[in-house]
């Protein structure tokens, strides 16, 4: 069996802010009824995280918990795991509506951090990206000029990018653009 490979194999990128592919992330879709008791265990089980609130990323011992959608989490856990973790949340969740679906190889990450982080991602992203409206914790599904994909922001004031595999070289080559040390805007600084 070939060895699973990153999409941009840690492309990165310094300029305003330092943009980095990070290689591979174990990353499960799960759709469900949020309210069931059920659940809401198969996912503290899966992650350590409780479920977040709306538009927001939770944390537990095990891996994160992201609000896509009112009846859909994205789950991170390690790569490694991901397969495992599923299974395992199909069998929680026998008998239960919902589907849990390992998404890891159509996936890319990417970091951006820095002091303008903010800036490159606001530049691409229709999201208001001032302080105290977009904090750490806080988690988006957006558009980044012509493709999806989902952004947080953790307590190191470093922003975390999830696009399509597909568009991973569109998506770092968009963010690079963003930070290119003659793109400065200066809205946030």
């Amino acid at each position: 069996m070939s060895e699973a490979v990153s999409a941009l194999n840690g492309a990165s990128f310094a300029g305003l802010a330092r943009v980095e592919e990070t290689g591979l992330g174990g990353m499960i879709t799960l759709r469900g009824d949020f309210a069931s008791a059920a659940f809401r265990a198969a996912v503290k089980t899966a992650t350590g995280g409780d479920l977040p609130d709306t538009r927001r990323i939770a944390f537990g011992d095990r891996g994160a918990v992201a609000w896509m959608s009112p009846d859909e989490l994205l789950l991170l856990v390690d790569y490694a795991e991901a397969a495992a973790v599923t299974a395992s949340l199909a069998r929680d969740l026998a008998g239960e509506h919902h589907m849990a679906v390992n998404v890891s190889d159509a996936r890319a990450c990417f970091t951006v951090n820095g002091a303008s982080a903010r800036e490159v991602i606001a530049k691409v992203a229709p999201v208001d990206l001032a302080p105290g409206q977009f904090a750490p914790g806080d988690f988006r599904r957006t558009r980044f000029a012509q493709v999806a994909g989902a952004f947080w922001l953790d307590e190191a004031d470093v922003f975390h990018i999830v696009c399509f595999r597909s568009v991973a070289a569109y998506m770092f080559n968009l963010l690079s653009t963003a930070a290119h040390p003659q793109a400065r805007v200066g809205v946030y600084s």
